[in-house]
């Protein structure tokens, strides 16, 4: 039986992880927030490289986006196409890099990243369709 939530996205097993650092500055951005909102991660077709990331505060999901919990207590939502980037990725944050918003993506289905860090080129470009702009 898969679980779903009351918009029916379903929750998963956590697919990306989030650094203590990451987590600790996701918690400061969620807190300035509305109740009840989560973290969004995904990509987008943009970016010098293919694809860019994206890392927002979110209050709406839908049947495409898949959840999870992080030991944190951080609701993550990611949908179900962006996942297929993402799977396995961690999140680091630096305040050495603030100008690329302090997040730092170590993604291995990442055949290539920009030198800002903030786009990609997937690893099976051929085999995988880009996510459509948001």
């Amino acid at each position: 039986m898969v679980e779903t939530n009351d918009v029916g996205a379903q929750r998963i097993e956590a697919r990306i992880t989030l650094t203590p650092a990451a987590a600790r500055q996701v918690q400061r951005s969620l807190a300035k927030q509305s109740p009840g909102a989560f973290l969004r991660i995904g990509v987008k077709g943009g970016g010098c490289s293919g694809l860019s990331y994206f890392i927002e505060p979110g209050v709406e999901e839908d049947d495409l986006d898949r959840t999870w919990v992080t030991q944190e207590g951080i609701r993550v939502v990611v949908d179900v196409k962006s996942l297929e980037f993402l799977t396995g990725m961690t999140i680091d944050y630096s305040i050495k890099n603030l100008m690329e918003g302090g997040f730092i993506y170590n993604n291995p289905n990442a055949a290539r990243s920009c030198g800002c860090g903030t786009s990609f080129t997937p690893t099976s470009q051929d085999s995988q369709s880009s996510p459509s702009a948001s």
